[in-house]
């Protein structure tokens, strides 16, 4: 088979977009309306992050199930796919960035507090990197798409294959785009994690303070949970963009990009599972959402039964 059938991803990206959705939405909510996690400065990045894929969720996955829905690829006029595939590039590449710098981060507010206990010193080292970060993907995203340097072809794009912008085939901006924003980011969270785990357990045996472990025990394990399912549906497109821009063979390339373009999107669809599951806060009121759901619809037929059995015994007694 040489591509994901219109009909499999519509039903799986179906069930994962509205299930994603409706946990990124219980998850925002709790980040924003709990006044300690809202100022705390480890979860501002995840805050951003959250936004991006609801937006992402909103826009592009349903562009892509209305392309699916039918066996015609979806007509509509070359400014919008240029908008569609510029929203898809710029956000994806968004939220791989913004979470590089978050598990750069992470080190400071752990091990030098100090560098950001000022207002002055949490603009520049904190609120700063972010602001930088989402104009410049926009800006560099806006030129590739936008500033005509050739003719894009989307006829593949809406078929199921991945877009590939005609200025990034084997072209610099094909490798500074490889480079900078997939393969570094990449890179820099797979060495900052594993990092910190390091640093965390060497710092837990020497300094043997459970308060403050468990204070580094949480950003740990959300920074660490996260950064798998980077690593796991995002790397195998990373490589072979990699392998295809030195040298392998286009044909082999387009398959396979075709099934780790399918994976990717499931960045975006677990990433608030894993932030929910992550954060003892949050979990505890997401299974207790849950399990209330659950209790719910067990509870209702047995309140409707005794219900009716009141009704009757009222009944009876009026007509006595």
């Amino acid at each position: 088979m040489s591509r994901i059938p219109h009909t499999v991803r519509f039903w799986t990206y179906l069930f994962s977009d509205i299930a994603s959705l409706l946990c990124t939405i219980f998850t925002l909510y709790c980040l924003l309306s709990d006044r300690a996690l809202r100022r705390a400065l480890h979860n501002h990045v995840i805050i951003v992050l959250l936004i991006l894929g609801l937006i992402y969720e909103l826009t592009d996955i349903p562009f892509i199930l209305r392309n699916d829905f039918s066996e015609e690829p979806w007509q509509a006029s070359p400014a919008f796919y240029l908008f569609w595939v510029f929203f898809d590039y710029a956000m994806y590449s968004l939220q791989i960035a913004l979470f590089a710098w978050a598990s750069i981060e992470r080190h400071i507010l752990i091990f030098h507090e100090s560098w950001v206990s000022t207002s002055k010193r949490r603009i520049c080292l904190h609120y700063l990197p972010i602001i930088v970060i989402i104009v410049y993907y926009l800006i560099y995203y806006a030129i590739v798409h936008f500033v005509p340097q050739c003719e894009n072809s989307f006829d593949g794009f809406l078929t199921g294959s991945v877009f590939i912008p005609c200025s990034f085939d084997r072209s610099f901006l094909g490798i500074w785009d490889l480079i900078v924003h997939q393969v570094i980011p990449t890179v820099i969270i797979i060495i900052f994690c594993l990092a910190l785990l390091l640093r965390v357990v060497c710092q837990k045996i020497r300094m043997r303070q459970q308060v403050h472990w468990r204070k580094y025990r949480k950003m740990t394990i959300q920074l660490l949970s996260i950064s798998t399912i980077y690593m796991v549906f995002n790397a195998p497109w990373i490589l072979t963009i990699f392998a295809y821009q030195y040298g392998l063979s286009e044909d082999i390339a387009i398959v396979i990009l075709k099934y780790t373009g399918f994976l990717f999107y499931y960045v975006i669809f677990l990433f608030p599972f894993v932030c929910c599951l992550s954060l003892s806060e949050l979990r505890s009121k997401f299974m207790r959402v849950i399990l209330c759901g659950h209790n719910q619809l067990r509870v209702h037929p047995i309140s409707g039964t005794l219900t009716n059995r009141e009704s009757l015994r009222a009944n009876n007694t009026m007509a006595t």
